[in-house]
């Protein structure tokens, strides 16, 4: 449900604005409207669910979501578009972290992080459904009867509150202390220097390839949304074959191996994408996905595996807060550089700038490197119940 926030859409961007008369700089701001609300909502979210319970702010998150993604449907103006999709924001906010919380309040070691590769195959899996589906109901109905998808989540919110079953118990500690202890937390360098980066991969996704690409494929290549969202598709397929293998790259390399693997393929694919002909761009996008695959469920494993349990909820929200200000600046500052620079010209800047940011990580040496991320260990677990 989390990936239909923005990926549904991508494929049609391009018709949406123009059936408002709107340039195509704005396109950062209709991708970015879903997201900007969580980066102050997220964080919010996982106080609320350490202090009351995962399964009580995660329904109530589903509700909104899809009633007000529904409604995106009926939006008579763009500006009524982007404010309906802010709201939509504040439901989409809890999703992916979440999750993310209940495999990691009942896993651990290597179950844990094979069970949140099986997470990030399922997103990047449906991230290559969605803007197929999108950019074909685009071609065969219009633009609008691609929101009737977000009704799809108050389904799945009647499912998790009569079959969801969630014991957490509650925190009772003072407000205060438990921000305290989670900024103490957040302030280490390393776990500070995961939060960037998560920041910076889904800067990357949602502003580079989600908004840009189908602009780049519409002026470069006269490609239409369904032909778009096949395109989109290509990464999504490849990262989801990875992701259900994060396990096998785990056990071989260290953290800091792995993403800063996969902050130069980034650089490298974008620099491709943004000098070759449309097939060298799908097989660049093929290579794209792959660093997705691997440098997003290892992330989220170390950000899982340093967090104290009591703070877990706390500090998973502040962890996509952080995606939510690179969801949210990338495409806004790629719908700025849409005004002043042709695609090609921002394809092959973005990708020499996250080659450099990969060599200022390597160099860093925050990031674990000395053994693979997961050696096992007094936390463990082999019976998968943590």
């Amino acid at each position: 449900m989390a990936l239909l926030n923005n990926s549904v859409l991508m494929s049609s961007t391009p018709e949406i604005l123009e059936s408002f008369g709107e340039p195509v700089s704005r396109a950062g701001m209709l991708i970015a409207a879903g997201t900007v609300t969580g980066i102050v909502a997220a964080p919010a979210i996982g106080f609320l669910a350490d202090r009351h319970g995962r399964k009580r702010v995660l329904v109530p998150c589903l509700l909104v979501f899809g009633t007000f993604g529904s409604l995106g449907g009926f939006a008579p103006s763009f500006e009524w578009l982007l404010a309906i999709r802010i709201t939509q924001g504040l439901g989409s906010a809890g999703l992916i972290n979440l999750v993310v919380v209940l495999i990691s309040d009942h896993w651990s070691g290597h179950d844990r992080a094979r069970l949140l590769g099986q997470n990030s195959a399922v997103i990047t899996g449906f991230l290559a459904i969605f803007p197929f589906l999108g950019g074909a109901t685009t071609d065969l109905f219009g633009w609008r009867w691609n929101f009737g998808y977000y009704a799809m989540a108050l389904l799945v919110g009647a499912l998790v509150a009569r079959h969801l079953e969630d014991p957490w118990v509650g925190q009772r500690v003072p407000v205060g202390r438990q921000l305290r202890m989670a900024l103490a937390e957040v302030s280490i360098p390393a776990n500070a220097l995961t939060m960037a980066l998560g920041s910076l991969i889904f800067f990357i996704m949602f502003g580079v390839f989600l908004t840009l690409i189908p602009i780049h494929l519409d002026e470069a290549f006269g490609l239409g949304p369904t032909q778009r969202g096949l395109v989109a598709a290509v990464p999504a397929i490849t990262s989801t074959i990875t992701a259900l293998t994060v396990t096998w790259f785990g056990a071989r390399l260290s953290v800091g191996a792995i993403v800063v693997t996969g902050l130069g393929v980034f650089g490298a694919t974008f620099v491709a994408m943004g000098l070759g002909s449309l097939w060298l761009l799908v097989a660049a996008a093929a290579v794209y996905g792959l660093a997705e695959g691997f440098t997003i469920p290892t992330l989220q494993d170390h950000v899982a595996e340093q967090a104290p349990e009591h703070l877990r909820g706390v500090l998973m929200a502040l962890w996509v807060g952080g995606l939510r200000v690179g969801q949210t600046t990338g495409p806004l500052v790629v719908g700025v550089a849409l005004g002043l620079w042709s695609t090609e010209t921002i394809l092959t800047v973005a990708g020499i700038t996250v080659g450099c940011l990969a060599v200022a990580v390597a160099s860093s040496r925050l990031l674990p490197s000395g053994r693979p991320m997961l050696s096992g260990g007094p936390g463990s677990s082999d019976d998968g119940n943590g």
